[in-house]
């Protein structure tokens, strides 16, 4: 997660009291109680103590992101697909009805998921391609590493793409074991969204890094490592990028 800007630049002595009041570790005492007119003692008011504590909650997240509305419709709709395929039946009596909205909002959240906060949140886009020959093949696409992703935006993104085809597969296993068949291919339709998405964005990830460790190579190479040097550099990278995105 990416570290917040500092509640305070500086902090100055106001009184002489202050560096009393501050221990050796560079943390500051809680100042002493005052008295009101009453005479009851009321307490110091509570701050954050760190910027974390500022920044915490869904309101501090959207306020991290480089892309908050993005953000936001990401999670808007799968938590909204998911929040009326459980509570339809409380309310919607009509199956087709409610059979409609939740694939439209599946639908939407495919198209957004792919086209949208992937290209936005993490710099990645794929989709299929069929050429002349009839052969279909993926295609990946990817930031200029140079720009790298908001580290929100990141693991934000990350958490959706890899969260949610589990609650629609613990759903399914629900829907089995209480014999709910009618809703089942609505699940699966569910999870084959979701489950591409992932696979999709996976193999997205592991080619940029793959470009991105080709790059590092051919620039070694040009750089004046040529020769052993720069075979010995462009096996390292691609091996260890092999390792572990392979």
């Amino acid at each position: 997660m990416s570290s917040s800007t500092p509640l305070f630049e500086t902090i100055e002595a106001d009184d002489p009291e202050y560096e009393q009041r501050t221990s050796a570790s560079g943390n500051i005492n809680p100042p002493p109680t005052t008295q009101s007119g009453s005479g009851a003692a009321r307490p110091a008011q509570q701050l954050a103590s760190n910027p974390g504590d500022a920044e915490s909650g869904i309101a501090g997240i959207l306020r991290q992101s480089a892309h908050p509305l993005v953000l936001f419709f990401l999670y808007f709709f799968r938590v909204a697909a998911i929040t009326v395929y459980i509570l339809c039946g409380f309310f919607i009596s009509n199956y087709v009805l409610s059979s409609v909205i939740v694939v439209v909002l599946l639908a939407m959240d495919f198209w957004n998921c792919r086209n949208v906060a992937g290209r936005r949140l993490v710099g990645l886009r794929y989709w299929n391609q069929v050429d002349d020959d009839g052969e279909s093949y993926w295609v990946f696409e990817s930031r200029d590493p140079s720009r790298p992703a908001n580290p929100i935006d990141s693991k934000m993104f990350w958490i959706a793409v890899y969260t949610f085809p589990l609650l629609w597969l613990a759903l399914l296993i629900v829907s089995f074991l209480k014999f709910n068949l009618s809703f089942v291919p609505i699940v699966v339709l569910a999870l084959v969204f979701n489950v591409t998405n992932a696979i999709g964005f996976t193999y997205a990830d592991r080619d940029a890094k793959q470009k991105w460790a080709n790059n590092l190579a051919s620039s070694g190479w040009n750089m004046g490592m040529g020769g052993l040097g720069g075979q010995i550099l462009t096996g390292v990278v691609k091996n260890s990028v092999g390792r572990v995105f392979g």
